[in-house]
């Protein structure tokens, strides 16, 4: 039996490691360096880099790798093996203290939106002590920014540390403006459930559109769907099940706190929710773990499937960024408390949420764009590009108490009861969920359910965490100039309240009714990546994230270049994987049965027999046949002018107006031959074969 508290971090080069493998004045200046965000010392850094290579050679690691995100939504690294030559032919295992903190990389093969050219080539990598070093594939894996050559940051790390260092600057001001004094500092937290398919691999490799995309391309409904809700909850299968266990130990090698394992809603879907930890460090443990799931399918002989709409029939996967804001001595900011109508520090953070969500429903939205989630949200459980949020009836009742400057009645907790006086008796939440909503509060933390299964969790925090930052830091303007505090922030959470409100939405965030309330409220319907990205760059945001060093003018324009370039790459690839699939594969298959059919005819009516039916079922086929023809030849056409477009964001719309409509046609027709072709002609696995092949 394994022993779970042994192997737990056993990979990890953390505190506990630290402690005992350090000298104690490096292991303090280095807690220091980390806790107060110090500039690190080189003398620290050298004797560290010799006490991680020590234990990471004792851990069977050969080589370090300075590990970092560039802007692809994947990790990058660069092995070097720990071996320095000697003079006389043998060697020496090395790693020092500028090995440790710096690093070089190719800046110009990296996306970087037109920061550097291809000539331009260098790029740095540098240590990140706030995370944890850590071994997989017997290399020590250093976590680092990563930036060019002029210090313009193209990774995903960096700006996330500087919007969590920007938050906790305008909270820890907050909370004092409040009398607290001891509570350390403030950090951003975050827990992400990660949402994923698996199927059968032998199957995958079948399948171009999988392989090339991650996405199914072609694929008309199976017979069964997720309609019965069967599987959600369901008992896990064996195979599943096996996966499941590996990918818990190793994730709980490298101290990934992985709790919650269970079905999702869609057959072949699953969900791992691990527990809350500092934003940084849960960034990182994400895409560690979106890492080994891919592998760890392979070993099972499994895919492991992380596009956002990966089949069109059923739910897309999502990665629900569960964020609140907690001091180091363990209270929750967001927590609203026994006594909610007095706790006026939980309802200045309600505020601040409330109008930060509501001024920049442009960057959340932005925070989630890409080809892949465009498919999925609208439906299925996934939000609707509206953003708004969710915050039950009893917040409701608070904010119309604070609107109105009359006193909260506080609402109790009913004892819930099923009629057996056997079980157990437990109160009843004093609010319901809403899974349809973008942002819902859920009792001591906001749940962000718009992020895409393979996203970096990195984007959505820097949004939230600055948001959030220029708010409080506008409030404590105005509170610490206030002559009376009290009257100053009644007003203020009275004067927030209603202009901000609109942002609150506690219905059915899928109805028809809504999206023409949103409308009326005046709220933002970015449907498409392309209708959203312009706002990426904007006057108003490019101010907003200089104000707290998050990012430069120049690398905000640069983001917005490259997730445009992206989405029209992506559906260059999508539209050239069609074309190859419906000219090799779907049109030959097509034509042959069509054969078969035109030859049946002409056996009944040489055998005098009744073809009528059988006549009319050739006719439709050949006509669709011709159709999915000229679908093609229309795409073909349409894909060849993609790139005739120099500027991103008009490929970015020529690609949402014309070459995605020409897509969704010429699949409806692929997808009803699909029906009336035989399972043994048609080219490659179906929905039913994909979705049901695991056990």
């Amino acid at each position: 039996m394994t022993n779970i508290p042994e192997i737990f971090g056993s990979m990890v080069f953390n505190d506990e490691v630290m402690r005992a493998k350090l000298p104690n004045d490096i292991y303090i200046s280095l807690h220091k360096t980390i806790e107060e965000r110090r500039d690190l010392d080189i003398t620290v850094a050298s004797v560290v880099a010799n006490a991680m290579k020590d234990w990471a050679i004792e851990k069977g690691a050969t080589h370090y790798t300075h590990w970092f995100q560039p802007l692809n939504d994947v990790t990058a690294e660069k092995h070097d093996s720990f071996i320095s030559p000697q003079k006389d032919g043998g060697i020496i295992m090395e790693f020092s203290g500028k090995e440790l903190i710096k690093g070089e990389s190719d800046a110009s093969s990296f996306p970087s939106g037109g920061l550097r050219a291809t000539f331009e080539a260098r790029g740095y990598t540098a240590w990140d002590p706030t995370s944890y070093a850590f071994i997989k594939n017997n290399s020590l894996c250093i976590p680092t920014v990563f930036c060019s050559y002029g210090g313009e940051v193209l990774d995903k790390k960096t700006p996330l540390l500087r919007s969590m260092d920007a938050v906790s600057a305008q909270a820890e001001r907050t909370m004092r403006l409040f009398g607290y004094r001891d509570f350390g500092r403030v950090v951003a937290t975050a827990g992400p459930e990660q949402e994923y398919f698996l199927i059968d691999r032998d199957l995958w490799l079948k399948r171009r559109d999988l392989m090339y995309t991650g996405r199914t391309l072609f694929g008309a409904k199976a017979p069964k769907g997720q309609e019965m809700d069967d599987h959600y909850y369901g008992t896990i299968k064996p195979r599943v099940m096996e996966f499941m266990q590996e990918l818990n130990l190793e994730l709980w090698k490298l101290g990934v706190y992985a709790k919650t394992e269970h079905n999702e809603a869609a057959p072949s879907q699953h969900e791992l929710a691990p527990v809350f930890t500092v934003t940084n460090t849960a960034a990182d443990q994400n895409q560690i773990i979106m890492e080994f799931m891919r592998r760890i399918a392979d070993r099972h002989n499994l895919a492991c499937l992380l596009h956002e709409k990966p089949f069109a029939s059923v739910s897309g996967s999502g990665k629900h960024n569960n964020w609140s804001l907690n001091t180091t001595s363990g209270m929750n900011l967001f927590k609203p408390g026994s006594d909610v109508g007095s706790n006026k520090l939980f309802q200045l953070m309600l505020c601040a949420v409330m109008r930060a969500v509501d001024e920049h429903q442009d960057l959340l939205r932005i925070s989630v764009a890409g080809a892949g989630n465009d498919h999925r949200l609208g439906g299925h459980e996934a939000p609707p590009a509206v953003i708004s949020m969710f915050i039950g009836s009893d917040l409701s009742n608070l904010l119309d108490c604070i609107e109105n400057g009359t006193v909260y009645d506080k609402v109790s907790r009913r004892d819930m009861s099923v009629g057996v006086n056997a079980l157990p008796q437990f109160k009843q939440d004093t609010t319901d969920r809403n899974r349809t909503s973008p942002l819902a509060f859920t009792g001591n933390k906001f749940e962000f359910r718009m992020p895409g299964s393979s996203h970096s969790i990195a984007d959505c925090n820097i949004v939230l965490n600055t948001i959030t930052a220029d708010v409080l830091c506008d409030f404590a303007d105005r509170l610490e100039q206030a002559e009376d505090f009290n009257a100053e922030l009644d007003g203020l959470l009275r004067e927030t309240v209603r202009n901000h409100r609109r942002i609150v939405f506690n219905g059915d965030n899928y109805s028809r009714e809504w999206a023409e309330e949103a409308e009326r409220r005046g709220l933002l319907n970015l449907r498409t990546t392309a209708d959203a990205l312009p706002y990426l760059a904007s006057e108003k945001n490019i101010a907003l994230y200089e104000r707290h060093n998050v990012f430069r003018r120049s690398e905000l324009v640069a983001r917005r270049e490259i997730i445009l370039s992206n989405y029209a790459k992506i559906l260059n690839i999508e539209a050239r994987t069609m074309l190859y699939m419906a000219r090799r594969e779907i049109i030959p298959a097509c034509a042959a049965f069509e054969t078969s059919l035109l030859g049946s005819l002409s056996a009944r009516a040489a055998n005098d027999l009744p073809g009528g039916r059988l006549s009319k079922l050739a006719k439709d086929y050949s006509a669709l046949l011709e159709e999915l023809i000229g679908r093609t030849d229309e795409l073909e056409s349409l894909h060849a002018r993609i790139f005739a477009f120099p500027d991103a964001g008009e490929r970015a719309d020529y690609c949402r107006d014309e070459i995605i409509p020409a897509m969704e046609a010429l699949r409806e027709t692929a997808d009803t031959l699909e029906t009336l072709t035989p399972s043994t002609s048609w080219p490659f696995p179906t929905y039913g074969d994909l979705l049901f092949s695991v056990n």
